[in-house]
């Protein structure tokens, strides 16, 4: 969810290479090789999705001289009804997505200070502001001390055609991102936002309550926490840090605040270079630096489930969010083939996360050929329950399996979740890497299953751009593009997803979504999610011959009846025949589909 400038980290020579193949088969060239470049004429590759339309940024929102110029980059976007909010270095874009196929620009407003990640809710829209060129006033003008601000903006966004500006919350680091946490329930009086800053903090002088003191013993400095805001709905200009979240302390909650003698009250200890993991483990070899976890830079939210994950510079968080004013650490881990936990994404059910890797800060081309598979790629946990409590467990790597050239920034970034029922699949941003959609069911061996890749911006050097973002959204992919702009796409039916898992998915519709506050979905009883199943069982060779034809007469005269506004009471008969003869066991996907549909 950003880009740091973090110094490329290539001391160890480990001999592995990215494999140039996908799911195209082996003795096919990738497509996504050897592209030609340009900034709004670059070739394009494709597999299993379509580009339905791309959307120029806005006059204002680039620099014809600079187009790949970071202070007018594409940052994170934001969904409601039927809008994309676009964040952007210099503010925000607002898209009318009623036609995914042909998006149009509804509003712009043009707020400097990067990097602009943005989450909604309700008439209310926040924007994370980390630079020092932010002013209180929205204004393009340099700020002095008493006109700067930094940390979480607020804004009406109720009237699109007068968007007003409300009180923010100036926080001591500013805000690179920020994660919205919307309590279970309808209608809270607070919600709350999670802030992570990670530029430097503010003098006192500038300001009250600002200390950058690095001492591990210091109880009061503000090096070591995330800020937990709470914002009163009813009274929004109200906005207020709340709690300086110690989940960095080494008793993993705020129960040692008091016993800091040892020195050891603040910070997950930082090793410097990692040793090689042991053949027998299973994992690439490693090596990277290990760096002290004082702030998080991305904080995933999972309200429904009380979970949160946090990638926190050199460790990956699992976090008690139960009570959203103080969450608690429940588990940590590291990774030897991690420079910098980036971002984080649970599986609907809670039982995997998935972290990533920023090696190189976004803006280094980290998928070159000589470049380690397992560096700047994602890590794969299990969540698993033990007399301890919850704890992650190590799976796998993913990482795009194509390489890049030298003209591209390319590493593992912004995604979300694709709705297929029975399924955990994700789609992916990778910067110039283009886009990946990947199925992660097995954690052990997650596959591509889709992919959109544009070659360089340029032929000769590397010009920052890409994918910041690939979002799912009620029914469609949405990607906010660093130079480029706005894009939108459509999964298409292939062998390994049927048109009717991506009409499941597409049955699933969110009234609003921010990504790192992560909502449930549960899919209703349907004949599409059916039919998923049914595809499912087919092509994991668990229904075949008769059986299949049988299931497939079934299903199809009861949707026949269905649709004939026939009797319940004979649609439910050929469910139950399409359950009774598919000969699959009562709690396999499939037959509990049926038995939900028939009522």
């Amino acid at each position: 969810m950003g880009m740091r400038g973090l110094a490329a980290v290539g001391a160890v020579t480990l001999g592995l290479t990215l494999v140039g193949t996908t799911a195209s088969a082996a003795d096919e060239v990738d497509p996504r090789i050897g592209l030609s470049s340009g900034i709004t004429d670059a070739a394009s590759a494709s597999s299993n999705m379509e580009l339905l339309a791309n959307l120029p940024k806005p006059d204002g929102f680039f620099n014809p001289s600079s187009l790949g110029s970071l202070s007018f980059a594409n940052s994170d976007p934001a969904f409601k009804d039927n809008y994309a909010f676009v964040g952007n270095f210099h503010g925000f874009t607002v898209y009318d997505i009623s036609d995914p196929a042909a998006p149009e620009l509804r509003a712009s407003f043009v707020c400097p200070g990067g990097q602009g990640d943005l989450s909604v809710y309700g008439n209310l829209l926040f924007m994370s502001v980390e630079e020092n060129r932010g002013r209180i006033d929205c204004g393009t003008a340099t700020p002095n001390a008493q006109t700067r601000f930094r940390g979480v903006r607020i804004f009406d966004i109720s009237d699109l055609d007068n968007i007003v500006q409300l009180p923010g919350v100036q926080t001591c680091a500013g805000s690179h991102t920020h994660s919205l946490l919307v309590p279970p329930g309808d209608n809270p009086e607070s919600i709350f936002i999670y802030n992570s800053g990670t530029a430097s903090i503010r003098s006192a002088a500038e300001l009250a309550g600002c200390n950058g003191n690095s001492s591990l013993s210091d109880p009061t400095t503000t090096n070591f926490a995330i800020q937990v805001i709470e914002v009163p709905v009813a009274e929004p200009e109200d906005a207020r840090v709340v709690t300086q979240a110690r989940i960095f302390s080494v008793c993993g909650d705020n129960s040692c605040i008091d016993d800091y003698a040892d020195g050891s009250l603040n910070g997950l200890p930082g090793n410097g270079p990692q040793p090689l993991y042991p053949e027998e483990s299973g994992r690439a070899p490693g090596g990277q630096n290990q760096t002290q976890a004082s702030r998080c830079h991305d904080i995933t939210l999972y309200p429904e489930i009380g979970l949160g994950a946090g990638a926190c510079q050199g460790w990956g968080l699992l976090l008690d969010i139960s009570d959203p004013a103080n969450p608690k650490r429940i588990d940590a881990v590291v990774d030897y083939n991690f420079a910098y936990w980036h971002s984080a994404t649970f599986n609907n059910d809670g039982t995997k996360v998935i972290f990533t890797d920023e090696w190189g800060g976004g803006t280094g081309a980290r998928c070159r050929p000589q470049d380690p598979i397992n560096w700047g790629a994602n890590a794969l946990f299990d969540i698993v329950e033990t007399p301890e409590g919850k704890k992650m467990e190590f799976a796998s790597y993913y990482k795009l399996p194509v390489t890049q050239t030298i003209q591209e920034n390319c590493v593992a970034h912004n995604g979300s979740l694709i709705p297929v029922p029975g399924r955990d699949i994700m789609v992916q941003a990778w910067y110039q890497g283009g886009t990946s959609v990947f199925d992660f069911t097995d954690t052990k061996n997650p596959t591509e299953i889709a992919f959109f890749d544009r070659g360089p911006n340029s032929a000769s050097s590397l010009i920052t751009g890409g994918f910041w973002s690939t979002y799912w959204y009620n029914g469609n992919i949405y990607g906010s593009e660093i130079t480029r702009g706005f894009d939108t796409f459509a999964l298409t039916e292939s062998g390994h997803m049927s048109a009717n898992e991506i009409a499941a998915a597409s049955e699933i519709q969110f009234d609003e979504i921010n990504v790192q506050g992560q909502a449930r979905y549960d899919h209703a009883p349907s004949f599409n999610v059916v039919k998923a199943f049914r595809d499912q069982a087919a092509r994991a060779g668990d229904l075949t011959g008769k059986a299949l034809d049988e299931v497939d007469k079934h299903i199809a005269q009861a949707e026949k009846l269905a649709a004939g506004n026939a009797a319940d009471r004979a649609v439910k008969a050929q469910l139950d025949n399409a359950a009774k003869k598919s000969g699959l066991p009562s709690d396999s996907n499939l037959v509990s589909a049926l038995t939900a549909l028939a009522g």
